[in-house]
């Protein structure tokens, strides 16, 4: 059954390189809950107590907003396929803007890829696994390309001016910091 750790074991670090999909909640201190489901190559876990992930252009931009009023994030994966599990990642996190040093310094994890909006750092403070007993099999057919292949034929100064459209403030009216003061 499930258990509670400090930290990312190898056994566990192996299962997040497995999985295909991940969710990540946040949630400012009033306003609302932020779930998203987060797919592609864009996770990595960098040592035992930290994670980083590459977020992607979306149709709105939550994250980013709640982290500036809190830094409280919880990473979820279930696993869909062999031995029943869920696991949480729970700790605090950093947004890293392609301005900003922490942003250079993880994008060599990932495939280059226009749509990059930030990437979120997370100190993993608690690990936590659950039986995921309840949680479906489901077969992974294979990735989908629809957003690279929008942010691709949108280019770099189209995803800006998206940006300013759909990803400035939060559905709560929150600031994203998506574009400097």
């Amino acid at each position: 059954m499930g258990k509670k750790l400090d930290f990312i074991t190898p056994e566990l670090k192996e299962f997040i390189e497995n999985q295909k999909l991940f969710f990540v909640g946040t949630a400012a201190s009033d306003g609302r809950v932020n779930v998203s489901p987060k797919g592609t190559d864009s996770f990595r876990v960098i040592d035992k107590n930290k994670i980083v992930w590459l977020n992607l252009t979306g149709s709105g931009n939550e994250t980013a907003a709640h982290l500036l009023k809190s830094s409280r994030m919880t990473i979820m994966f279930c696993a869909f396929e062999g031995k029943p599990m869920i696991l949480r990642l729970y700790g605090n996190a950093k947004i890293y803007h392609k301005r900003d040093s922490g942003f250079e310094k993880y994008s060599n994890l990932f495939p280059e890829n226009v749509g990059a909006r930030q990437i979120i750092e997370m100190d993993v403070d608690l690990v936590q696994t659950s039986c995921g007993f309840a949680v479906p099999f489901m077969d992974f057919k294979e990735e989908r390309t629809t957003l690279n292949a929008w942010a691709e034929k949108q280019g770099e100064d189209n995803i800006k001016a998206y940006w300013k459209e759909k990803n400035t403030l939060s559905i709560d009216g929150f600031e994203t910091g998506i574009f400097e003061g």
